[in-house]
C-alpha cells in the first residue's frame, strides 16, 4: 500500500480558495532538508524553489520574506521595504510558537496569523514556485501570482548580488 499523507493545512487553503497547486514530496530520511538539497531532490532547478524567512523589525513586528533558496536574504533592503531601521532573523525557537510550522517546513501560505510577506521581485518571471507545504518532506507548486494573492504579500528586491 502507498503511503497516504493528510494535506497541510497550506493544501486546505488552496483547496478551500480553488487555487491550481501540485503536491510533490521528498526524502528526509538522510536528514538533508536545506532548500538547495531539496531543488536536487525534487529535480527542479534551485532558481525556482524558494524559501521561507520569518524576521522581526525594530518595531517587535515580525515578516515574512520568501527567497530563491540558493539567495540570501539581504536584511538592508529587508529593513527599507518593511519601513523598519533594522531586521533580523527571528529566532529558530520562535519559528513554532509563531507560525504554527516548523522550521525546514515552514509554508508562507496558511501561518497561524498573517504577517507582511516580500517576495523575491524576480519569482515573477517565472510560471510556477515551489515553496513549503508547511511540512518537512512536502513542497506545494503554484504560480507566482496565486502565491502573492495568497499570502496579500509584495514583490521586492530582497537578495544579495541582483
Amino acid at each position: 500500500m502507498g503511503k497516504k499523507t493528510a494535506k497541510t493545512n497550506a493544501a486546505r487553503i488552496l483547496d478551500k480558495d480553488n487555487i491550481p497547486y501540485e503536491i510533490i514530496h521528498y526524502e528526509t530520511e538522510d536528514g538533508l532538508v536545506d532548500g538547495i538539497s531539496v531543488a536536487a531532490k525534487i529535480g527542479f532547478p534551485e532558481e525556482v524553489v524558494y524559501k521561507t524567512l520569518v524576521a522581526v523589525g525594530s518595531s517587535k513586528q515580525h515578516y515574512v520574506f520568501v527567497i530563491p533558496v540558493a539567495d540570501e536574504l539581504d536584511l538592508k533592503s529587508a529593513a527599507k521595504v518593511s519601513g523598519e531601521k533594522k531586521i533580523e532573523m527571528a529566532p529558530v525557537r520562535e519559528i513554532q510558537s509563531l507560525t504554527g510550522y516548523v522550521k525546514g517546513g515552514c509554508s508562507p501560505v496558511g501561518m497561524k496569523k498573517p504577517f507582511p510577506t516580500f517576495i523575491a521581485s524576480e519569482a515573477v518571471n517565472l510560471e510556477e514556485i515551489i515553496v513549503s507545504a508547511g511540512k518537512i518532506g512536502v513542497q506545494l507548486k503554484l504560480s507566482p501570482q496565486d502565491l502573492l494573492l495568497l499570502t496579500g504579500g509584495q514583490l521586492a528586491e530582497l537578495t544579495e548580488n541582483r
